[in-house]
């Protein structure tokens, strides 16, 4: 079976790991990343899903495609160099990266976001701008390798862009 990523930290907006973290274990092996292995992290409503992977131990040749799910998670995931690199590596091979509402901080600090078009949270459009990024107002926006949405809202839409990416590798 292949497999994915969910990513996670502390202050991950629940519907958008849970969403995607479901449907996806319809149609492959999920595995929740981490900076720790099997470290329990809590949503901003104080939901707690516990990693099953270490971002230090794994390696992206393995995997399908990640999903960064959003709330404020993104800004605490960006500060493990090991994930980082992991989402790095996802980027310069080429192998889709989705991320949702705030996810994008992480495109902006380790992909190459410079001429693609990107979605998100409004309130994070001047970090992708400064980062090189065309920001869009749209439900869901495919741009190379990266999948991006804004919110809850657009979850069924930026979950099928990623799985009809994920079909074409």
């Amino acid at each position: 079976m292949k497999k994915v990523i969910v990513l996670i930290e502390n202050l991950f907006d629940e519907q958008e790991l849970v969403y995607p973290y479901h449907r996806l274990s319809e149609d492959y092996e999920v595995h929740l990343v981490g900076p720790e292995k099997h470290a329990e992290y809590s949503g901003k409503s104080g939901f707690k899903m516990k990693s099953t992977h270490s971002s230090v131990d794994i390696k992206a040749e393995d995997y399908e495609g990640i999903i960064i799910p959003g709330g404020f998670s993104p800004d605490y995931m960006r500060k493990s160099e090991a994930t980082r690199k992991l989402v790095s590596d996802f980027d310069k091979a080429g192998k889709p990266i989705a991320a949702i509402c705030h996810g994008p901080w992480m495109m902006a600090s380790c992909c190459d976001v410079k001429d693609k078009r990107l979605t998100s949270v409004p309130t994070i459009k001047d970090d992708l701008i400064h980062a090189g990024a065309e920001w869009v107002n749209e439900e869901v926006v495919v741009s190379g390798n990266l999948i991006t949405s804004r919110s809850p809202l657009d979850l069924p839409a930026f979950v099928k862009a990623f799985v009809g990416e994920l079909q074409k590798k």
